[in-house]
This record gives structure tokens, C-alpha cells and sequence, in this order.
């Protein structure tokens, strides 16, 4: 067996590096939500009291709560409308799927600080102007907000399944006299169901620590999770903070786990979901 040349061993001693500076924060994080103490950064012993306040803290309680529940329910409505977005795309193209894929694009490469800019007076201006009260909801303004980049992410991953299925299936059902209802439910939404889980799942997690929008159009009542974070910076970050971050963390990488496997057994990676999006 040959040994390593000097070029490999520099590579792989500087891959070592890059991937300790990425996850170096983290790994701390997770070790200081055992902190005793007051404050985050000055360690007072090993405790576990920091995992109970979730429980037991009405403010925290309710943030993860609120980022829960938006992140459900903002999953779901990106999930129902990425899927008829990608199925569109996929199987009925023409002159408008060029300026519609642009749009996409748009939405995703929109910095999310420019998203909540045009989100809050917007929002001001259905909400009290035109009285439309449901704009006043903190849930409604945070479900839209979050839903806007999750929607084009799930219509990129339905399109990319959908273009590598052959459509010979949906044909057959219509033969059949099957109604285009019927071929939806028994034909077509079986066969993008892993992507449409999959896209769904992704898009909870992306709701879930959106700060940068959910800053702009936070409503008093309806603090998520991450902008209490970022309010407590000034006033001295608590351990219970690091603890359910961590929680929070775990769960995510549970999540995007799940993604990866319901790609890997519907035939598809992410990459080559990605690839073809």
C-alpha cells in the first residue's frame, strides 16, 4: 500500500481544519447547555436544569411553541403549492414556465433581509389600512413569510422527481377514462409522495430558524424561538437558550436525516435532486 504523498496529507490535515472552524460553535454550544450557572459564558458546574426550561418557563415554552406551530403549518401550505408548482412544470411547460423558473429563482437568491423590508409595510397595508385582519395575525404574517423560499424549494424538488418519471402511467389512467381528479390522487401523488415529503420536511426545518424575516414581521404575542434568541444577546445569553438551541439542533439534523433517506429510497439523492432543479 502505498503512502500518502505530501499533497493528500496537506489536503486532508487542512479538511481537518475547515471542518473544526464550522462545527467547533456548535460542539461548544452543546457542551455549555450543561452549564449550572447564571450566564452562558461563565461555567458554573454540570446541570441539567438548563433542558427544564422549557418546561417550566412560560416565555420559552410559548417561542418554541410558536416556531413549531409555524413551522407546521408553513410546511404544509409550501408543500401544497410547491407540488402543483412543480407538477405544472413538469408536465404542462410552455412560453410561461421561462419567466416562472426566473421567479423561482428570484425568490431564492432574494437576500431575506430584502424579503422582510417588502414584507412589513405590506403586511401594514392589508392589515390596518384595507382592514383585512387576518394581516394582524402574528401566525398568518409569519406562515407567509416563511412560506415564500420553502415553496420554491419544494416546487424545485416535486419538478425534479417528475421529470425523471416517465408519464406513461398518468397517460394510461386517462385512457382508462379515469377523471384527472382520480389520476392525481392514485396515480400522479403517489409517485411524487417521497418528493413531496421530503420537500415538506426541508421546509419545516427552514421555517424553523428563520430569524432575519420573522424580526421584521414579528407580531407581539407571536415571538418565535430565534428572535427571542436575538433578543436576549443584549441582556446576556442563559444557558436554558443554549439547551433548547440544542434540542432544536437535534431535531433539525433528525429531520434533514429523514430527508436524505425518503430521497435515497425513492430512487434519488439530494444532489441529483438539486442537479436536475
Amino acid at each position: 500500500m502505498s503512502r500518502p504523498s505530501g499533497t493528500n496529507l496537506a489536503l486532508g490535515v487542512w479538511t481537518t481544519l475547515v471542518f473544526v472552524f464550522l462545527f467547533a460553535p456548535i460542539i461548544v454550544i452543546g457542551i455549555y447547555s450543561f452549564n449550572g450557572g447564571r450566564l452562558l459564558t461563565a461555567w458554573d458546574g454540570f446541570s441539567l436544569e438548563p433542558f427544564t426550561a422549557i418546561v417550566e418557563r412560560p416565555t420559552v415554552r410559548h417561542t418554541v411553541a410558536v416556531s413549531l406551530q409555524t413551522a407546521v403549518i408553513a410546511a404544509i401550505l409550501a408543500s401544497a403549492l410547491g407540488t402543483l408548482a412543480g407538477m405544472a412544470m413538469a408536465r404542462f411547460p410552455g412560453r410561461w414556465t421561462g419567466p416562472f423558473t426566473l421567479l423561482l429563482l428570484l425568490v431564492s437568491v432574494t437576500p431575506e433581509i430584502v424579503d422582510g423590508i417588502a414584507l412589513l409595510p405590506w403586511f401594514v397595508t392589508l392589515g390596518q389600512d384595507w382592514s383585512l385582519l387576518p394581516f394582524n395575525n402574528g401566525y398568518v404574517r409569519l406562515v407567509i413569510g416563511h412560506s415564500l423560499f420553502a415553496t420554491a424549494v419544494v416546487t424545485y424538488i416535486v419538478r425534479a422527481r417528475l421529470v425523471g418519471l416517465d408519464a406513461s402511467l398518468e397517460e394510461a389512467s386517462a385512457d382508462l377514462y379515469a377523471r384527472p381528479v382520480a389520476t392525481f390522487f392514485k396515480v400522479t401523488l403517489p409517485l411524487v409522495g417521497p418528493a413531496v415529503l421530503a420537500g415538506g420536511l426541508l421546509a419545516f426545518t427552514l421555517s424553523l430558524d428563520n430569524t432575519v424575516i420573522s424580526s421584521f414581521i414579528n407580531v407581539s404575542g407571536t415571538t418565535s424561538w430565534p428572535v427571542y434568541v436575538l433578543s436576549s444577546v443584549r441582556s446576556g445569553l442563559k444557558p436554558e437558550i443554549a439547551a433548547v438551541s440544542t434540542i432544536l439542533l437535534v431535531f433539525t439534523l433528525l429531520v434533514l436525516g429523514l430527508v436524505a433517506r425518503v430521497l435515497k429510497r425513492s430512487g434519488s439523492s439530494v444532489t441529483d435532486t438539486m442537479a436536475v432543479a
